[in-house]
C-alpha cells in the first residue's frame, strides 16, 4: 500500500525520571509494504534496550532485502526465529545466560490484508466502527500472581514461539502497537477513545494518569488506513491462471468464439447473446511476478478509468481465473482506416482533442497512456456519420515520471526516451504529434524506426508538403509537437489544446537553426529588393561620373 494510503504516529516515554527506555518502535513503508514494530526490552536496562532496538531493525531491513517469491507469513516467521537464535547465542557467549531480552509486536499491510505476529506481552490492536479488538495474544504465565511472568520473548530461548494471525483491513481501520506500559494503565475503553488521537495522544494520557510518573516505559505506534489500494487486493485474490484457451470453451458463463490477438489471451466471447472481450492473464505470469503485476494493474485501471474515452471495463466479483471484461467496440482501428481512407482535417483535430482529453484525464490519477499509436485508436460513426475515437491497450498505461517502463512503440516515442528519460506530458504529446502528422500525411516525420534500433532525428518535413489541405496553422501545431528539442516543444496538454482551439493564435513554427529567410521570407524580400535597389542607383551614377 502506498505510504499516502496509510498515516502512522508513534510516541515513546521511558519511566518515571528516566531519559532514556527499554522500549523502540519503527514504521517504514517498503515498496507496496507498510512495516511497523514495537518492542519492549526485558532484563537490564542497557541489554533490554539493546534487544529491543536490534530486533526492530533487524526485521525492517530483511523485509527490504526479502526473496519476493516468499510469502508475509513465511518472511515474518523466518525473520523472527533468525533473530531469536542471533541474539540467543550471542548473550550464552557474552553473559553465559539469556540477556538480551526483548517482547515484539510486528504489522505488516499489503493492499487490503493485514499480517501480524507478536513475541511476548506487547499488544496489537484493530479499532473498526467504534469498536477496539485485540489482535494479538500475551505469552504470560497463567496462575494466579504471575500474570506478568512471560513465558516467551525473543531471546530468552534457542526456540521461540510465536503467535501469528491475519485480518483484512477495511478503509479507516486504525491499527495500535503498544508494549504493556501503555494498556496496563489505559482500559480498552480508554484505549478506544484515544486512538482517533494517535500515538502521542494515547502515551501522555496515560502518563497523566500516574501523575507524568509512568511505572513502566510506554509506547505507542497508531496506523490509519485512508485507502485500500485496488492492485495489491486484486492480487490476493487466491485465483490461478487458465492456461488452455479454444473456440467454444465456457470461462464463467462466456463462450469463447475467436482469439483476437496471436497470443491467444485476448478472446472475443458472448453471453446471454452479447458479444464482449474477455482478456487474461498472460502464461508468463504464472512464474513470473512481475508480469503478474502488470496484468493486474492492468486490469485495475481498465475498471476503474471510468470515461467516453475508453472502452467499458468490469472485473467480474466471482472468478475462476484471472481476466477482465471490456466492451466489445464496433468499427476498426485508426491503423486500418487509414489503409483505404485519408483523416479529414477536422477529424483529425477532433482525434486531437480526444487524445489531449484522455491525457489530461489521465493525469488526474498520476498516469500516462504511455502507447499512443493508431493501432490503439478505435474508430467508429456516431448518428451523423461523424467519426468517433475511442483509445484501447490499458495495459501500456503508466505513472507519469516513470522512468523504468518500457511503454510505447519506437516510431512514437520521443527523442529524450530513447536516453532513458522519464515519461512525461512533453513526451506523450510527442507521440500524439506524429499520430497526427502520420495520419495526414500517411508517412512517418522521422521514419519508421524498428525496435532496438537507435534513430537518428533530423528537422522533419512540413506536413502540408504531402498534404496540401492542411492549414499553416496546423502545420505549426503538428511541428511544435513533434520538436527534436523539448524546450520548443508543447510542456503541457493544456498548451497544445489551447492552440487547437484558437488557431488564429498559433504563430509559426520554426526550428531553432532555421535560416533567417524561412523565419522573415518576406522581411528578406523587401530587405533585399531595396538593398537592389540601392546598388542600382550607385551603379547608375558612377556610370554617369565617369562618362
Amino acid at each position: 500500500m502506498k505510504s499516502e494510503n496509510i498515516k502512522h504516529s508513534g510516541f515513546t516515554l521511558a519511566k518515571k525520571k528516566e531519559l532514556k527506555g527499554d522500549d523502540f518502535y519503527d514504521v517504514k513503508t517498503i515498496g507496496n509494504l507498510t512495516i511497523a514494530v514495537v518492542c519492549d526490552g526485558v532484563g537490564s536496562a542497557d541489554e533490554g534496550a539493546q534487544a529491543a532496538k536490534r530486533t526492530t531493525n533487524y526485521l525492517i531491513n530483511n523485509f527490504k532485502i526479502r526473496p519476493k517469491t516468499w510469502s508475509i507469513e513465511k518472511s515474518i516467521k523466518t525473520f523472527i526465529k533468525s533473530i531469536n537464535s542471533i541474539l540467543y547465542q550471542e548473550s550464552q557467549i557474552n553473559y553465559e545466560r539469556s540477556e538480551l531480552v526483548t517482547t515484539l509486536t510486528i504489522v505488516v499491510i499489503e493492499g487490503g490484508r493485514l499480517y501480524g505476529a507478536n513475541v511476548g506481552d506487547s499488544r496489537v490492536y484493530l479499532h473498526r466502527d467504534s469498536e477496539l479488538t485485540q489482535l494479538s495474544n500475551e505469552h504470560v504465565m497463567q496462575e494466579s500472581g504471575y500474570e506478568n511472568v512471560l513465558t516467551q520473548a525473543i531471546g530468552i530461548d534457542s526456540s521461540v514461539e510465536l503467535f501469528y494471525f491475519e485480518n483484512i483491513v477495511q478503509k479507516n481501520d486504525k491499527i495500535l502497537l503498544c508494549s504493556d506500559g501503555l494498556y496496563n494503565l489505559m482500559s480498552e475503553d480508554r484505549l478506544e477513545q484515544g486512538i482517533n488521537l494517535g500515538a502521542h495522544a494515547l502515551v501522555k494520557k496515560a502518563s497523566s494518569l500516574m501523575e507524568h510518573n509512568l511505572p513502566d516505559d510506554t509506547t505507542a505506534v497508531v496506523l490509519e488506513v485512508f485507502e485500500i489500494s485496488g492492485v495489491q487486493t486484486l492480487k490476493q485474490l487466491n485465483l490461478p491462471i487458465i492456461e488452455s484457451l479454444k473456440v467454444g470453451q465456457e470461462v464463467d458463463g462466456y463462450k469463447l468464439k475467436k482469439a483476437l490477438i496471436q497470443n491467444d489471451r485476448t478472446w472475443l466471447c458472448s453471453k446471454k447473446t452479447k458479444d464482449y472481450v474477455l482478456k487474461f492473464a498472460p502464461l508468463e505470469a504464472i512464474d513470473d511476478e512481475k508480469i503478474l503485476d502488470l496484468f493486474i494493474k492492468e486490469a485495475w485501471n481498465a475498471k476503474r478509468l471510468k470515461a467516453d474515452f475508453f472502452p467499458k471495463a468490469v472485473i467480474p466479483k466471482i472468478r475462476s481465473t484471472r481476466y477482465y471484461v471490456m466492451q466489445l467496440l464496433k468499427g476498426e482501428d485508426l491503423n486500418k482506416y487509414m489503409s483505404h481512407k485519408q483523416v479529414s482535417i477536422d477529424d483529425s483535430v477532433s482525434l486531437a482533442n480526444t487524445l489531449l482529453n484522455m491525457s489530461q484525464f489521465l493525469l488526474k490519477s498520476d498516469l500516462v497512456h504511455g502507447d499512443i499509436k493508431p493501432q490503439n485508436i478505435m474508430i467508429s460513426k456516431n448518428d451523423d456519420q461523424d467519426l468517433e475515437f475511442k483509445i484501447i491497450d490499458f495495459g501500456s498505461m503508466t505513472e507519469i515520471f516513470s522512468n523504468d517502463t518500457r511503454a510505447g512503440t519506437p516510431s512514437f516515442l520521443s527523442p529524450e526516451r530513447f536516453q532513458g528519460e522519464a515519461i512525461s506530458e512533453s513526451s506523450e504529446i510527442f507521440s500524439i504529434g506524429v499520430t497526427l502528422y502520420l495520419c495526414l500525411t500517411g508517412k512517418y516525420p522521422y521514419g519508421e524506426i524498428e525496435p532496438f534500433q537507435t534513430p537518428t532525428f533530423k528537422t522533419p518535413k512540413k506536413p502540408s508538403l504531402y498534404n496540401n489541405n492542411i492549414p499553416d496553422w496546423l502545420d505549426s501545431v503538428i511541428l511544435r509537437s513533434i520538436s527534436i528539442d523539448k524546450e520548443q516543444r508543447y510542456t503541457h496538454y493544456s498548451e497544445m489544446n489551447f492552440e487547437l482551439k484558437y488557431p488564429q493564435k498559433v504563430k509559426p513554427f520554426f526550428t531553432k537553426n532555421s535560416s533567417y529567410i524561412q523565419r522573415e521570407p518576406l522581411t528578406f524580400y523587401r530587405v533585399g529588393f531595396v538593398a537592389m535597389s540601392m546598388l542600382n542607383i550607385i551603379l547608375l551614377l558612377w556610370l554617369g561620373y565617369i562618362s
